[in-house]
């Protein structure tokens, strides 16, 4: 069955979702190999109007070019950073994502990585099944988690999540963002050098693409300094990841919690053997809930895009 649009499938999908575009949509997938989409492209690049990806793969600078006939870029997941979007805005193609509805879960995701860093749980945890608690006595102590002060870079949706999370926690909560948000009453930095200088926890909430690259660069974590620590949630090309890794070694930071890396799924070798960092492998929105409700999103653009080209989260 076609229904009305030719769409192509770049990268895997969510089973679900993969399941419809293809029974419903007739979806024709992008091949892996370089080599073959670069033929696959030079023959059927025309043919297709909606491409269906998710954040981690999107529609780049020249897979845009090669859909000359390309009028929307479905996106499973909130990022959007792997998409071009200034072509797409250049030449009047949509762009959907799926906010909101993985708020909630990426924001446990944080507080998850915010109360292991500081309290040790999973290095704990470790401690007891290597045997050392027998051998070696108690756990060394730990960092007590409320009543922080905790800067939060990128008070969006998610970061207002996380806040609220946080007061929780009894925890003094400021952020940075490019403009100061009239909604909220935390205080505001105004530069992320600022919000780390005065924080004991930096939260990276930031939305990733070129605008915030490296925002958290080596003077950041130094105004963070070795009692700090950092938590990523974003993207890891927020984080100079390098900077990050130099400044845990050399002990200028006191930790981090991350979910996300510059080169994924790669992890720096060094970062692998550190106690005092948290390492996930992007499950900020793993879970069977908000997953099925990222599907359910993604397709409810794909109809309504294939019923009148407009979408029900288009991306602005």
């Amino acid at each position: 069955m076609n229904n009305n649009v030719a769409v192509l499938q770049v990268g895997p999908l969510m089973q679900t979702v993969q399941d419809t575009v293809v029974d419903v949509y007739d979806a024709v997938r992008l091949p892996d190999a370089a080599a073959d989409q670069t033929e696959f492209l030079e023959r059927h690049g025309h043919t297709f109007e909606v491409a269906v990806t998710s954040g981690r793969f999107g529609v780049g600078t020249e897979l845009m070019r090669a859909l000359p006939n390309l009028r929307a870029v479905v996106n499973f997941g909130v990022g959007y950073d792997t998409t071009d979007t200034r072509q797409a805005a250049e030449r009047g193609i949509v762009v959907s994502n799926t906010p909101d509805v993985l708020n909630d879960c990426v924001a446990d995701t944080a507080v998850a990585l915010y109360v292991d860093v500081l309290r040790r749980t999973t290095a704990a945890d470790r401690y007891v099944r290597r045997g050392d608690w027998a051998r070696k006595g108690n756990f060394p102590l730990a960092t007590k988690a409320s009543g922080k002060r905790v800067g939060i870079l990128g008070l969006g949706r998610i970061g207002k999540v996380i806040a609220r999370r946080l007061e929780g926690f009894d925890c003094t909560v400021s952020y940075h963002n490019r403009r100061r948000d009239p909604g909220v009453t935390y205080d505001y930095a105004s530069s992320p050098v600022e919000l780390a200088r005065n924080s004991d926890v930096l939260i990276v909430a930031a939305a990733g693409g070129p605008e915030s690259v490296h925002v958290v660069d080596r003077e950041v974590m130094e105004a963070l300094g070795s009692g700090g620590y950092l938590i990523n949630i974003a993207r890891g090309s927020v984080v100079d990841e390098q900077a990050l890794v130099a400044a845990l070694l050399a002990g200028k930071l006191g930790g981090a919690g991350l979910d996300v890396y510059a080169d994924e799924p790669k992890v720096p070798q060094d970062l692998l053997s550190m106690d005092n960092v948290v390492l996930l492998p992007h499950l900020g929105s793993g879970t069977h809930e908000t997953r099925a409700a990222m599907a359910e999103l993604t397709l409810a653009n794909l109809a309504q895009f294939a019923a009148d080209g407009t979408l029900v989260t288009p991306v602005t």
